[in-house]
């Protein structure tokens, strides 16, 4: 039997255009091998939102689910901050 495991992720939501679907950023910090540098990456992860309820500028978790689209692999899991 395999093991599931859910991968959880939180960013912003950067877009809400597209019906139930909000483009969230999530932005990654690591250490550089050789220069000892803090260095950040920024990635976009298109996720499922069902009742369009995320808005432009929320802080949001979401998880790693099955493929629902040819790019949407990830679902809304809960609203951390709304935006001001």
């Amino acid at each position: 039997m395999a093991i599931e495991r859910k991968v959880v992720k939180s960013g912003v939501v950067i877009s809400d255009k597209m019906d139930k679907t909000i483009v969230v950023k999530v932005q990654r910090q690591f250490k550089h091998p050789l220069y000892k540098k803090i260095v950040r990456r920024n990635k976009n992860f298109k996720a499922h939102d069902e009742q369009n309820e995320c808005k432009l500028g929320d802080y949001v978790e979401i998880k790693e689910c099955r493929p629902l689209s040819r790019e949407k692999r990830w679902t809304l899991n809960k609203i951390i901050e709304r935006s001001k």
